[in-house]
């Protein structure tokens, strides 16, 4: 092993790990560090997620997203032992840097990191996958099997404005994302 440059503060590192397996690696680093007794040396072990909620078949579902497929987030203190602890981990691939040399995150890019977890706790982003000018049929409300073209959509408050025809007249009529179906 290369030799790590000595580095006496407590720092937020990004680790590359194999995609699908940031879960996996969270919960395996974990168990390291109480197994080897690094808690001295690894505080905090993080995958960045976002909660949205996905129409799906027309229901609404609530999933947790990854924002950095691929990535983890880990607060340590960088030596040689701690090194070794986190690039030994399974599918851990190796950290984000310079070489062997770790570069951790800086003080700004972790601050927008938190303030973006912070916000995403409490309140789901909704997902869709309709664009404007997509056809799309009307599931429930007055308008129910009324079709319709999507003139505009309003992610945060998981709205869709859709243009249908009344007494031969263009009106627009705003849903929530789980009322409309792509035709």
């Amino acid at each position: 092993m290369a030799k790590q440059a000595k580095n006496t503060g407590k720092h937020w590192y990004v680790i590359h790990t194999y995609s699908g397996y940031e879960d996996a690696v969270r919960s395996a680093l974990m168990q390291r560090i109480e197994s080897m007794n690094m808690q001295d040396k690894i505080f905090d072990v993080i995958v960045p997620k976002e909660t949205q909620i996905v129409v799906k078949k027309g229901k609404p579902k609530t999933e947790k997203k990854r924002l950095f497929p691929g990535y983890v987030l880990v607060n340590m203190i960088v030596d040689d032992e701690s090194w070794y602890v986190v690039r030994n981990t399974p599918n851990v691939t190796g950290f984000v840097g310079s070489g062997t040399i770790p570069v951790p995150v800086s003080a700004e890019e972790f601050g927008v990191i938190e303030r973006y977890l912070d916000e995403d706790s409490n309140q789901p982003k909704f997902k869709i996958t309709l664009v404007e000018s997509d056809l799309v049929m009307i599931l429930d409300g007055p308008f129910a099997t009324y079709e319709g073209i999507v003139k505009d959509i309003d992610e945060e408050k998981g709205k869709v404005k859709v243009m249908i025809s009344i007494f031969g007249r263009e009106t627009p009529v705003e849903l929530d994302f789980d009322q409309v179906k792509k035709k």
